[in-house]
């Protein structure tokens, strides 16, 4: 029998309501694991490193849901580090924000994101989305 593995999400997203709509999506999608939202750069990646509070449990798995248009340190700049250091390196990055350059898509796999989500504007297509979202997480950590 296979067992599910514990899994934190971490929500960068400095948008009150993009923050409360991502974590009721993956609610509704069946997700019932710990979330802990950062509303910009700098926070999540004091967490990260340990130098914040709250602090990362090295012994737990984490997911990050990163949007790039956030304050104090933008998400290009937290992914980069994030993939250039050799203990975080292994945490998935899925960038879920606003902007389609195409231009932006290729540097965030460039700098390794795992998968790139472009926020639809209208609410429906977003919450659909964040639905098949939790629902794809939930396959992959069983």
């Amino acid at each position: 029998m296979m067992h599910e593995k514990e899994l934190i999400i971490l929500i960068v997203e400095d948008d009150d309501g993009h923050a409360e709509l991502i974590q009721t999506g993956l609610r509704e999608s069946g997700m019932c694991n710990t979330m802990l939202r950062f509303a910009d750069g700098e926070k999540v990646w004091q967490f990260l490193t340990g130098t914040g509070t709250p602090v990362r449990d090295k012994r737990k798995t984490y997911l990050l849901l990163l949007d790039i248009n956030i304050s104090k340190i933008d998400g290009l700049k937290v992914l980069k580090r994030i993939k250039d250091s050799e203990e975080l390196k292994v945490i998935p990055v899925i960038i879920l924000t606003t902007t389609d350059d195409p231009q932006e898509v290729e540097e965030c796999y460039q700098l390794g994101c795992s998968a790139y989500i472009t926020k639809p504007v209208d609410f429906e297509k977003f919450a659909e989305i964040l639905y098949r979202l939790g629902l794809f997480v939930q396959i992959m950590t069983i």
